[in-house]
């Protein structure tokens, strides 16, 4: 027997060996009961606070490209990691105001909160590309150490939804 079907039969046999024992389907009795003993673990965070604190790493960052960058070149390094921290905040934002019309539209289907999140998603990434391009082009000083440093932090601040919950 070759590797590959040897690794197919081993992957087949491990979905048999799952009994049904190993999940449950709650009631809803049960389901408010753990959420009552447990309701840490099924609090949600406000998406507005990932927004915050995205502002607020950028004005950390571009706090100490002043205070750290010498003093010929103090407003470019500000500036473009001022610029980095936008081009990171400011397509969350039109998200998140995606959603937020989604939510307070006529229409409460699944369907329509999904389409939604798509479009949102889409407004994001196109608007994170069109500044890019845009300050490459109309900004040709710009430093691009601090403004990708500045960016890549307000994208870490998703991480730290995980630390907050």
């Amino acid at each position: 027997m070759n590797f590959v079907n040897q690794k197919k039969l081993m992957s087949k046999n491990a979905w048999d060996e799952i009994d049904e024992d190993s999940f449950k389907t709650l009631s809803k009795d049960e389901m408010d009961a753990l959420r009552s003993a447990k309701p840490r673990n099924f609090a949600s965070i406000n998406s507005w606070w990932i927004v915050l604190a995205q502002v607020a790493i950028t004005l950390i960052i571009a706090g100490a490209c002043f205070v750290f960058s010498g003093q010929a070149d103090k407003s470019v390094y500000t500036y473009s990691a001022l610029v980095g921290g936008l081009i990171g905040f400011l397509p969350s934002t039109l998200f998140l105001m995606r959603l937020e019309a989604a939510r307070k539209s006529v229409k409460r289907s699944p369907g329509g909160f999904l389409a939604a999140i798509v479009s949102g998603e889409f407004i994001k990434i196109l608007a994170t590309i069109v500044l890019f391009i845009g300050f490459a082009l109309k900004q040709p000083d710009l430093k691009w150490i601090p403004l990708l440093v500045t960016y890549l932090a307000t994208l870490k601040c998703y991480l730290l939804a995980w630390f907050w919950k």
